[in-house]
């Protein structure tokens, strides 16, 4: 696909893709790796008793590993599963039910009200189970303060859920505190990293964090697979039951070419990381700029430093949001907050002090890999020209 270049809005024929934290394509080289094992690898890796199934097995094995050396830990602390979704409740509810038995009585759990709700829900079914919940507000910045969440713990409270890197406003929470009050209160940590995962420099050996959830189609591989990164030592019950594959905690055929997809993804983001950081906060920075110039009363939603190199968020007063959306949709691919919003307002922004109008007048612009300094003068071409001609109307 030819990309766009910087041309009025009434010419440009093509979308402009500014949506890489809702999902990215997939890099070529994931679909090579992936590609032996639709058709000449087929083998189920839990077939011991056939060569194709041993041949599946041991790419499986070789992906564990490769995935498990970036965090520097041993393979059978990840649990593949269908994405971050499913390994968020693997990790949330069979965490939490396995503390609650061993108790004899549910606890406390601590969480982020601009957590993605694929952590929120699990929380709040969690709570009509008869475990107490404490969603924290987050400062205007979108940044958890850490003496309130020091005030937030319980002698009941058995478990803390912050996501590392935010999905809509792109900010990067600090882990390691986060981790070291959980360390000494003897309190378990999960963290979902499906967006700061092979796109925030983390020293991922030293997060110290018990439970961690990844996607692999966030990071140009493929969709359908993801992975849980646990504490071995810590109780987990299942949240599904059949085969037994995972430890018994997943069961389930494996997806060997996704999974392969997966460690090749992985790979590739984590060796142009750096490189990709640096080049995409200064296009970030250019947008920003130009936006800025063109649009001086817009407003930066969330930390301006401690955030996603690639993530923009921005309020735009004085429009209304389905009509700002309406006319940048044929011509921009972004969105108001998460996909799996719905439509409605973002409780993200809401959680920051935004009204319900300000979160619609709301742009996620999030950048790719390849996103060029052509794209974003386009960005800001079709983004201001549709912000005045609504203002005139």
């Amino acid at each position: 696909m030819k990309k766009p270049s910087s041309v009025p809005l009434s010419r440009l024929k093509q979308p402009l893709a500014l949506d890489f934290q809702a999902t990215t394509p997939c890099e070529r080289e994931v679909l090579e790796a992936m590609e032996p094992f639709w058709y000449e690898f087929w083998g189920n890796a839990s077939s011991s008793q056939n060569r194709y199934g041993l041949c599946s097995a041991a790419a499986v094995s070789v992906a564990r590993d490769q995935i498990a050396s970036f965090f520097g830990i041993n393979s059978e602390k990840i649990i593949f599963t269908s994405g971050a979704t499913e390994a968020n409740n693997l990790a949330l509810l069979g965490h939490a039910r396995a503390m609650a038995s061993k108790r004899g009585k549910p606890g406390h759990l601590i969480t982020l009200q601009t957590e993605h709700h694929a952590v929120l829900q699990p929380l709040r079914q969690l709570q009509r189970e008869g475990f107490r919940l404490t969603e924290l507000q987050p400062s205007c910045d979108g940044l958890l303060s850490l003496d309130q969440l020091a005030d937030a713990f319980e002698d009941e409270t058995v478990l803390v859920s912050v996501m590392g890197a935010n999905n809509e406003i792109g900010v990067i929470q600090p882990l390691k505190e986060i981790s070291n009050l959980c360390r000494d209160r003897g309190v378990s940590l999960h963290s979902d990293l499906v967006q700061a995962f092979g796109h925030w420099p983390l020293d991922l050996s030293s997060l110290d964090i018990d439970f961690l959830s990844l996607s692999a189609h966030k990071i140009y591989g493929p969709k359908g697979i993801g992975a849980l990164v646990l504490d071995s030592e810590l109780p987990l019950l299942p949240i599904q039951w059949g085969g037994g594959q995972e430890q018994g905690l997943r069961p389930g055929t494996l997806p060997v070419p996704l999974i392969v997809g997966f460690a090749k993804a992985a790979e590739l983001a984590l060796n142009d990381l750096n490189d990709r950081h640096f080049r995409l906060k200064q296009l970030r920075e250019q947008l920003l700029n130009g936006l800025r110039e063109k649009i001086p009363d817009l407003k930066i939603n969330g930390s301006t430093d401690k955030r996603l190199s690639h993530n923009l968020n921005i309020t735009i007063p004085g429009v209304l949001g389905h009509q700002l959306h309406q006319k940048l949709r044929p011509v921009i691919a972004c969105s108001s907050g998460s996909t799996c919003s719905r439509g409605n307002p973002s409780h993200v922004l809401k959680a920051l002090g935004r009204s319900a109008d300000e979160a619609k007048a709301s742009l996620r612009l999030s950048l790719g890999r390849y996103t060029t300094f052509d794209e974003i003068k386009t960005a800001i071409e079709l983004i201001s020209e549709v912000v005045l001609e609504l203002r005139q109307d």
